[in-house]
């Protein structure tokens, strides 16, 4: 199980991502327009710059669902691959059989 710090960091950085996703996205936008004037541009820019760090999606961590694990993470089930070994062998993965040869 990873440190409960971390993983509350976690889902505060994840809060702070959707919060700020709106405004973002508009200064992102207007930086990125060409058409603009650089002023106006570079302004967007400092603006964008003022928000928080933790407001970027690219700061937030993938996680397992169950026990918090940063690494071996499948995106398609959000668990992590000894989480998802864990309830494949109690059966509680549709579909997933336990390999035996």
């Amino acid at each position: 199980m990873a440190k409960t710090s971390s993983i509350e960091k976690n889902n505060r950085r994840k809060k702070l991502s959707k919060q700020y996703a709106g405004k973002r996205a508009k200064l992102k936008q207007i930086a990125m327009n060409h058409a603009l004037s650089m002023e106006d541009r570079f302004a967007a820019q400092l603006k964008l710059a003022e928000l928080p760090r933790n407001s970027s999606p690219g700061r937030v961590r993938n996680r397992c669902e169950v026990s918090g694990r940063p690494r071996g993470y499948y995106r398609k089930l959000k668990l992590s691959r000894i989480a998802l070994r864990q309830l494949g062998n109690f059966g509680q993965v549709p579909g997933m059989v336990k390999s035996s040869w």
